[in-house]
């Protein structure tokens, strides 16, 4: 199952990202969003995890506070198409 985090706090790292998800379970990928340009983490990541990790990571990990920052929690749905401009 792969989990969309929304509102991370800039200083998270991916391995603090997978550490925060390895308390619920087996963490099989986790890598917060980088800016291409400056470098900077663009406040969101990806979690991936079992079905049943990830519905509990869901329930347990959204809404929690991060460095102030309460987190968003979901499963990542499907990057839309991108129109042609």
């Amino acid at each position: 199952m792969k989990l969309y985090v929304g509102n991370l706090p800039w200083s998270v790292s991916d391995t603090e990202l997978e550490d925060l998800f390895s308390k619920i379970g087996t963490v099989e990928s986790a890598n917060v969003v980088m800016d291409r340009d400056s470098g900077r983490s663009r406040g969101f990541g990806f979690v991936e995890m079992s079905q049943a990790d990830g519905q509990r990571a869901v329930t347990e990990l959204d809404g929690q506070t991060v460095d102030g920052r309460q987190l968003r929690v979901n499963e990542a749905q499907p990057k839309s198409p991108q129109r042609a401009r």
